[in-house]
């Protein structure tokens, strides 16, 4: 299994636990902060099985899932949560290149950017951010909905130089636009804000069109 350091990135899903010499898979719908001090490893949701190895589980009917005869049995299983089941199993710490956690648009928002880009598979990171650490995106509700998400960028913004971004309210955005430092967007109740092509914000906070 491909698994991240907890440390690395910020934790939201299924952590792996390593009990009784063996690999378990802990899903968690809303971590504490603090929870990865307890849980070092995030499971990436990339793993390598041996076929053969299936097959004999299936054969000697050894995949026997826990239920909780109180709940409800729900049809969806975290795929990785197999691991349980094999002998010898291992965790391979990746870089980053290997594991983008996509659980919201603001993720999507990053991933469309021009910070990375996707080769065979594996996302690069564009050199020119001197940064280690990504921007930190924060959507308002307007833009959660990946329909109402696409309409409200005519295209993504430059953020290679971007620390920090806050929108809410009703705000769209033009073409070729960049982003620089901490940029907060807010619109006030009632109020629309465009943002026009080709237009560079750097340490900006706007709550209305003047203060573009």
């Amino acid at each position: 299994m491909e698994v991240r350091p907890t440390a690395s990135i910020n934790v939201n899903g299924n952590f792996v636990n390593f009990e009784e010499r063996k690999f378990q898979l802990g899903e968690i719908a809303q971590p504490s902060e603090r929870l990865s001090e307890k849980f070092k490893l995030l499971d990436t949701k990339n793993m390598w099985i041996n076929l053969n190895a299936i097959k004999t589980l299936v054969d000697t009917d050894a995949l026997k899932w826990e239920v909780d005869a109180g709940s409800s049995l729900m049809r969806e299983t975290a795929t990785s949560s197999i691991i349980r089941f094999f002998e010898n199993a291992i965790g391979i710490s990746v870089p980053s290149s290997r594991y983008f956690p996509l659980n919201a648009t603001s993720d999507l928002l990053l991933l469309q950017s021009d910070l990375y880009t996707a080769s065979n598979g594996v996302l690069i990171r564009n050199a020119a951010r001197t940064n280690p650490k990504d921007p930190s995106i924060e959507l308002g509700p307007e833009f959660d909905k990946l329909t109402s998400f696409a309409s409200r960028f005519k295209s993504i913004p430059g953020v290679v130089e971007l620390d920090s971004l806050k929108v809410a309210g009703d705000v769209w955005f033009g073409n070729g636009i960049k982003l620089k430092g901490n940029v907060s967007i807010v619109a006030r109740p009632g109020m629309r804000i465009e943002i026009p092509d080709g237009v560079v914000l750097e340490n900006k906070l706007i709550n209305g069109p003047e203060d573009i």
